[in-house]
């Protein structure tokens, strides 16, 4: 869509593995950190991007690690459609999150999420953000509480993103996918319960 609307730019749509079916795969079971180390070396090894390159993500791709941990070349503008910037804490399609019965599943996969071996090995436990349990997810949380600068402050972080241009983002009225879609807006659950929202603004990663 993009290069039909203008006219001779340079895309490259990146993938995590070899065939389209490996690329799926990965995004499910692929340590977050090891995709991220592999989009750093497929950008760095592209000729046509040394000079910086503007970037757009969709979902899990939507979140900002690139920008942070991969400085080189340059991101001059970031795109995050429906990312997960806060983590989720819901189920996709539950057709209501506050259910009863969501409650419960929520339950039973937070018992499992900050597992060692299951952070590891899946992708949507790596973002797993139980407002309930803020502690352990700091503690336990092999991705996200590190790009959120939730345990150690690294400043590199903050210093890369800040180098972008600008950076948009694109939250879903109606998503029911991302569970709270407040994330995709780095809006997030409240410490302690799962009802209400603080704002990007009214969060400690803002501030």
């Amino acid at each position: 869509m993009i290069e039909k609307n203008v006219p001779g730019i340079n895309v490259t749509s990146l993938k995590i593995g070899y065939t389209i079916i490996q690329d799926i795969e990965n995004g499910y079971f692929l340590n977050v950190n090891t995709q991220v180390e592999r989009v750093c070396k497929q950008l760095a090894a592209d000729p046509n991007l040394k000079g910086g390159y503007n970037a757009i993500g969709f979902s899990q791709g939507a979140q900002r690690a690139v920008a942070q941990r991969c400085p080189t070349p340059p991101i001059h503008n970031l795109i995050s459609i429906g990312g997960q910037h806060q983590g989720v804490y819901g189920l996709p399609n539950c057709g209501y999150p506050k259910h009863k019965y969501c409650d419960y599943i929520r339950k039973i996969l937070t018992h499992a999420a900050y597992f060692s071996w299951v952070q590891k090995e899946l992708v949507q436990a790596e973002y797993w953000h139980d407002p309930l349990k803020e502690d352990e997810y700091r503690q336990a949380s092999i991705f996200l509480a590190d790009i959120n600068n939730e345990r150690v402050k690294n400043a590199t972080y903050k210093e890369n993103l800040l180098r972008l241009n600008s950076f948009v983002l694109v939250k879903f009225n109606n998503d029911t996918i991302v569970q709270p879609k407040e994330t995709e807006w780095f809006g997030f659950y409240k410490p302690g319960q799962a009802k209400d929202f603080y704002t990007l603004q009214e969060s400690d990663l803002y501030t």
